[in-house]
C-alpha cells in the first residue's frame, strides 16, 4: 500500500493530476447544489482548492504555476472567440447608451474601490481581489494576478487577493440578484403591467428584420431597374420574391420595374415607414404560398473557408438569377446580407430561389455541418500563440519604473477578439462550435481556480481570525450594491428603460449568469437577455482592464 500513499503525499506528475483532478471534480459537483434556488457554479472549485491547501495538501510549484497561466490563457482566449462578434456590435450607435450605463457601473466600483483602499490601508492587490469577487468577475482576478507577476512587485502576498476574490463572490451574487429586488420596490414595478408594456414597445424597438408584401405604387419608380431602390435607400434590404408580369421570380438588379409589380421586401422595422414611402402600400397579395412559382426557400450553414476571406458581393457565384439571400444569422443575431459582409463559419443564410438555384449555393457555401464539429485546432493555438506575444510586448510608460505589458490575460483576449471578427480575412478561422467553446472555456477556468485555490488556502483562517475577513465582506457588498443601484435609478429615470432592460444591463453589467437567470425567470420572457447580449462583451473587457490598472496605477 506504499504507493498509494506516496501517489497522494510525494510531488509528481501522477500526484499533482490527482490532487487537480479531485479538487475539480468535487468542485464541480457542489457546483449543482443550489442556494435559495441560486448556484455558485464553478467558484466552488475555488473553494474547494482553498480548503485542500488550508488542510496541508501542496502541488510542485512549476506544475501549479504552467497550469494557472494555461488555464487563464485557455479561458480569456475562449472567451474572446465568443463575444467577438457581439463586442464589435455593441459598439454601434444604436448600443451606445445601454455600454455607457454598464460603463458607469464598472467605473463606479472602481472609484469604490479606490476609497476603500485609502480608508481601511489594505493593499491594492486585495481591494482589486475583493472588487472582482464583489461583481464575480474571474476574469479581472486573473487579468489582476498577471499584471502582478508581470511588473513584480516586492513584498506582495499574492494570495491574500484570491481569498478577498473568494470571501467577496458570494455575497456578490445574492448583492446583485438583492439590488434587482430594491429597485423593483423603488421602480414600484408591477410585473404584469411591466409585460404589457413591452409587447408594445417591441412593435417599434425591434430590429430583427422582417417581411412585408408591397404593391408598387410609385409611378417614379416605373421604368427603372430595381437597383434604384438600393441606391435611394440608407440600409440594406432585400427583394426576396416578386410578382412581375404574371409570374413568381427571384429579382436581380437589372430587372426593370413594371406596373402591378408586387414585392417581397425583407427590411429592418426601423427602415419600413421609409421603404413603403419609396415603394407603395402594404398588399394582400401572398408570394409564399405561390406553390407554382417553383421557389423554395433553405437555410443554409456556412461551412466552407473560402467564402470568408472576401466580401459577399465579391463572390461571382451568387450573382445568377436563380436565388436569393434574404437573412443571415450570426450568433443569435438576425441581419440582412448585403454586398460588403464578410460571411464567416457558422452563418446561417435564408435563401430564397429554385430548387436548382438553392442547391448552387449550398454547395457554394458548404452546408456541411459535419465539418463544423471537428474544429481546427491550427489556427486556435496559432492565436494563442499570438496572444501569447501580444500580451509579452513591454509598453513604456513616462515616470513608471518597469515596462508594463498587458500578460497572459490580456494578449490572448485582445487575440481572440480580432480574430473572431477578422480572422477569416487571414485565413485564420478559428471556428468552434458552442459546445467545443464551452469545453475549452471550462476547462480553462477550472485548472485555474484550482490552481488559486490551492496556492491560498494557508491564510483562511487568519483572514477572519485578525478581522478583515469580515470587513472585506463588508467592503464587497458596497462595491457589489452601490453602482448598481445608481446606475439602475439613472437608466429609469434619465434614459426610460424599462424595470426588464434595468435587469438585463445590471446582469451583464456584473458579468453575473444567476442574476440574469433571476430576471429571466421573473420576467417570463426574453427581454432582459437582449440588454444582458448587448452590454456583455464590452463589460468584460472593461472589467479585466479595469483590475490591470488598479494594480498598474497602484501597486
Amino acid at each position: 500500500m506504499d504507493w498509494i500513499i506516496k501517489l497522494f503525499t510525494e510531488p509528481s506528475v501522477a500526484h499533482a493530476v490527482v490532487i487537480y483532478g479531485l479538487v475539480i471534480a468535487i468542485g464541480i459537483w457542489l457546483g449543482k447544489l443550489k442556494i435559495f434556488g441560486i448556484s455558485l457554479g464553478v467558484t466552488w472549485v475555488l473553494f474547494m482548492g482553498l480548503l485542500f491547501s488550508y488542510l496541508g495538501v501542496t502541488v510542485n510549484k512549476e506544475t501549479e504555476d504552467f497550469l494557472r497561466d494555461f488555464g487563464l490563457i485557455l479561458f480569456v482566449y475562449s472567451i474572446g472567440l465568443q463575444v467577438g462578434p457581439g463586442f464589435f456590435a455593441s459598439l454601434k450607435k444604436n448600443a451606445l447608451g445601454n455600454n455607457l450605463l454598464a460603463g458607469s457601473v464598472v467605473l463606479l466600483g472602481v472609484i469604490v474601490t479606490v476609497i476603500f483602499k485609502f480608508i481601511s490601508g489594505n493593499h491594492i492587490t486585495v481591494m482589486t481581489g475583493l472588487m472582482s469577487g464583489a461583481v464575480t468577475n474571474t476574469p479581472g482576478l486573473a487579468a489582476a494576478q498577471s499584471a502582478v507577476k508581470e511588473i513584480n512587485v516586492p513584498g506582495v502576498d499574492n494570495s491574500l487577493m484570491t481569498l478577498a476574490y473568494a470571501i467577496a463572490y458570494p455575497f456578490g451574487v445574492f448583492g446583485i440578484i438583492f439590488s434587482l429586488i430594491i429597485l423593483k420596490k423603488i421602480f414600484k414595478t408591477n410585473i404584469e403591467t411591466e409585460k404589457e408594456l413591452h409587447r408594445k414597445l417591441n412593435i417599434f424597438r425591434s430590429k430583427r428584420p422582417i417581411s412585408i408584401h408591397l404593391k408598387l405604387d410609385n409611378k417614379q419608380l416605373i421604368g427603372q431597374p430595381l437597383r434604384k431602390v438600393f441606391e435611394l435607400l440608407k440600409d440594406p434590404i432585400v427583394i426576396s420574391r416578386m410578382f412581375h408580369k404574371g409570374e413568381v421570380i427571384t429579382p436581380t438588379p437589372d430587372l426593370i420595374f413594371d406596373e402591378e409589380d408586387v414585392l417581397l421586401v425583407v427590411v429592418p422595422k426601423h427602415e419600413l415607414a421609409q421603404v413603403k414611402l419609396l415603394i407603395g402600400p402594404e398588399s394582400n397579395m401572398n408570394l409564399k404560398s405561390e406553390t407554382e412559382s417553383g421557389l423554395i426557400s433553405k437555410y443554409i450553414v456556412v461551412t466552407n473557408k473560402e467564402v470568408t476571406h472576401k466580401r459577399l458581393g465579391d463572390h461571382p457565384e451568387i450573382h445568377q438569377h436563380d436565388f436569393t439571400l434574404t437573412r443571415l444569422n450570426r450568433a443569435g443575431i438576425e441581419m440582412v446580407p448585403h454586398g460588403n459582409l464578410f460571411l464567416q463559419l457558422g452563418d446561417t443564410l435564408k435563401v430564397v430561389g429554385t430548387e436548382e438555384g438553392v442547391e448552387q449555393v449550398a454547395k457554394v457555401f458548404g452546408n456541411s455541418v459535419k465539418r463544423l464539429e471537428s474544429p481546427d485546432l491550427a489556427p486556435i493555438f496559432m492565436g494563442i500563440v499570438l496572444g501569447v506575444i501580444v500580451g509579452s510586448i513591454p509598453i513604456h510608460f513616462p515616470n513608471m519604473p518597469v515596462a508594463v505589458k498587458i500578460g497572459m490575460a490580456g494578449g490572448p483576449l485582445i487575440v481572440a477578439l480580432l480574430l473572431s471578427r477578422f480572422g477569416g480575412v487571414v485565413y485564420l478561422n478559428t471556428y468552434t462550435t458552442n459546445s467545443a467553446n464551452l469545453m475549452i472555456r471550462e476547462l480553462g477556468i477550472t485548472l485555474f481556480l484550482a490552481s488559486v485555490g490551492l496556492h491560498s488556502g494557508g491564510n483562511l483562517a487568519a483572514a477572519f481570525v485578525n478581522g478583515s475577513g469580515w470587513l472585506w465582506i463588508a467592503m464587497g457588498i458596497v462595491i457589489t450594491m452601490f453602482p448598481l443601484l445608481i446606475v439602475g435609478v439613472m437608466a429609469h429615470k434619465f434614459f426610460r428603460k424599462t424595470y426588464f432592460e434595468i435587469c438585463g444591463l445590471l446582469a451583464g453589467a456584473s458579468t453575473d449568469p444567476p442574476a440574469l437567470a433571476f430576471a429571466l425567470k421573473m420576467a417570463g420572457n426574453d427581454i432582459p437577455s437582449a440588454t444582458y447580449a448587448t452590454v456583455y462583451p464590452l463589460t468584460m473587457i472593461l472589467r479585466i482592464v479595469a483590475a490591470e490598472l488598479l494594480i498598474l496605477l497602484f501597486a
